[in-house]
């Protein structure tokens, strides 16, 4: 035990989803990311409840680790660590519905010796399945406390919370459970014979669903049509209220420029600040749509099927299911994702992964095909309730997911080779989700793309409203306000650095503004939202939304239209390739260790969009 002067220092260990997470929320107050999937948890998480401080340790079957996050448990429970104190107790999360496989894992746990109690969650789901369970006898037989929980209600959390006030008083086994594994065995199912009741039947609706979910043709077709809905709802739904802040931002701008004195700090709010992020802000809700419809589908266990479903594609090019739930991951950020490749056991196979990961299409890349979907794809019904909009969309990021596959197939076979290993996925039951976690969940997503918001594209703005304003030069004589504004921006830091860099994007159909804005979103792809936002709100001829300014934008020289249909495609389609994002690259340094692989990364990937986008241009001039 820790002495007197230090806190008491718990550690959270059971199953991919047993329900850990859901205490370590209910325990600590906070919230981290919890889903009806495995894999969720891929480093540990401190957090403070009343009588200390409880670590989140990642998932895990067993103490004899195959992976990075099962590594991670082994590590900190035997103190090797640095900086990282080995927790002083130990508590144990187990499934009421699966206590046979979680015994097993429970007795390697018994034998560290240390003070040890055993929650059983979803005690509730136990009930509805027929199944009961006596507690009392379960903690006579391990010999230690045992607690039944239902985390997202609070239930039981009184009772252990009493006992986590003075775990050194915890019983002990008398005898520790066996160390082979075949006896161990045998140790656990002595135990459920004394414990179980009456043993829970099996879940009819589960069972009745996946008859079609998990079957190769019906599942395979639901899960497109799924996908195809998805991306429907988020252009129908978030469409009014998108116009909505659009108009509140920029009502907001002209009451800046209404109430100061028209010189640099009006420009600076209304321009820089207002209009910058602003322009972002406009996607929240569509941000709020994608991660609510992701949660749902995650939290009501349709995610493990889909990861189920794809592992025969995944496959065939040499990788495997836990592979898709990373790369699932990336769709909300490829930082998660990358990280969440710590559940890969084959350290090749996870290297691909985290090389691929980047064209999963993430969140950030919404704004940038909203905005010009929506100023140039027309939305007119396709079929019914299917869209035009929509389905851009879904094409879009199909075409950086089955890209994803082709290049992991390539780099599996040419770069990084290896076996396949087998691919094993708890499939939990279809839970239906309280509404206080959905919306806890998707209140957490949108406060970091507000928060994002407000400093990473909030600084960018400042940055590029400088670059483009000075140094200012005075207009042509005789020149109209339009093309005084111009001029100035033309010639400005950021004008200048696109003009340089023009005739490397000229091929693609790209001038210098869509340079500069390239140039800006290396930091997170989003920016070059906020730069064009910038660019045309110097401009009084653009004044108005920023579709209607990119769908209106001239070239001066040779009075033709910036923004064609075959540069908007080569746009999009760079913007699904290039890896544009800082904290990407600085997140794939630290799992790999090695500047060399995240260079690699960015250069392949560069490559590939420059080409792509290319193609793009020619085809559809």
């Amino acid at each position: 035990m820790s002495g007197a002067t230090l806190p008491l220092r718990v550690g959270l260990l059971g199953g991919p989803n047993s329900g850990k997470t859901t205490l370590f929320n209910a325990l600590t107050g906070l919230r981290a990311k919890v889903a009806n999937y495995p894999g969720v948890t891929v480093e540990r998480r401190e957090g403070r409840f009343p009588g200390g401080v409880v670590l989140d340790l990642p998932g895990t079957y067993s103490l004899n680790p195959l992976s990075e996050d099962e590594a991670v448990v082994t590590r900190v429970l035997a103190g090797e660590v640095e900086g990282v104190e080995p927790p002083d107790a130990l508590v144990v999360t187990a499934d009421a519905c699966s206590l046979d496989r979680a015994l097993l894992f429970v007795g390697q746990v018994l034998r560290l010796g240390k003070p040890t109690c055993l929650v059983v969650t979803m005690v509730d789901e136990l009930r509805a399945r027929g199944g009961e369970l006596d507690l009392e006898r379960l903690s006579a037989a391990l010999g230690v406390p045992v607690v039944g929980v239902v985390g997202h209600r609070g239930l039981g959390l009184d009772r252990l919370l009493a006992l986590l006030d003075r775990p050194e008083q915890w019983s002990r086994p008398p005898i520790p459970p066996p160390e082979d594994a075949t006896e161990r065995g045998a140790w656990a199912e002595s135990v459920l014979e004394r414990v179980h009741l009456r043993r829970p039947g099996s879940h009819p609706v589960t069972e009745a669903v996946d008859r079609v979910v998990l079957h190769p043709v019906a599942g395979t077709a639901l899960f497109a049509v799924v996908m195809v809905l998805f991306f429907q709802l988020i252009f129908a739904w978030a469409a009014p209220l998108m116009d909505l802040i659009d108009a509140g931002v920029g009502a907001l701008a002209g009451a800046v420029q209404a109430a100061l004195p028209a010189g640099l700090l009006a420009d600076f709010l209304a321009d820089g600040v207002i209009a910058g992020v602003g322009s972002v802000v406009i996607f929240l809700p569509q941000i709020l749509l994608l991660f609510t419809l992701l949660y749902l589908l995650e939290d009501v266990g349709y995610m493990a099927r889909a990861a189920f479903v794809v592992d025969r594609v995944m496959g065939r090019i040499g990788l495997e299911g836990r592979a898709f739930v990373a790369l699932l991951s990336s769709y909300a950020c490829a930082v998660p994702g990358i990280m969440a490749t710590r559940t890969v056991p084959s350290p090749r196979h996870r290297l691909v992964t985290i090389l691929v990961a980047p064209l999963m299409t993430c969140s950030a890349r919404l704004p940038v095909y909203a905005l010009f979907i929506a100023a140039f794809v027309p939305a007119t019904p396709v079929a019914g309730p299917l869209g035009l909009q929509g389905l851009v969309l879904l094409g879009l990021y199909l075409l950086g997911g089955v890209t994803a596959l082709v290049v992991a197939a390539v780099l599996k076979r040419f770069v990084v080779p290896g076996e396949t290993l087998p691919f094993v996925l708890e499939l939990p039951p279809y839970r239906l989700p309280p509404p206080r976690l959905v919306l806890s969940q998707v209140w957490g997503a949108a406060w970091a793309f507000l928060r994002r918001a407000g400093t990473i594209i909030l600084a960018a703005s400042i940055v590029l409203w400088f670059l483009l304003s000075f140094p200012r030069t005075p207009a042509p004589e005789g020149a109209t306000p339009d093309e005084a504004a111009r001029h100035a921006v033309e010639r400005s830091i950021a004008g200048r650095i696109g003009h340089a860099i023009e005739p490397v994007i000229a091929p693609l159909g790209f001038d210098w503004k869509i340079g500069v804005g390239l140039v800006a979103s290396l930091a997170a792809r989003e920016v070059i939202v906020a730069t064009l936002a910038q660019i045309y709100a110097t401009s009084e001829d653009d004044a108005g939304s920023l579709r209607e300014a990119v769908r209106r934008d001239r070239d001066p020289r040779t009075g033709e239209l910036v923004f064609t249909p075959a540069t908007v495609g080569a746009l999009l389609v760079f913007f699904v390739f290039a890896l544009q994002c800082a904290s990407t690259l600085a997140v794939m340094r630290r799992e790999t260790n090695s500047w060399r692989w995240p260079a690699f990364a960015f250069g392949y990937l560069l490559a590939l969009a420059y080409g792509a986008a290319f193609l793009t241009q020619r085809v559809l001039s």
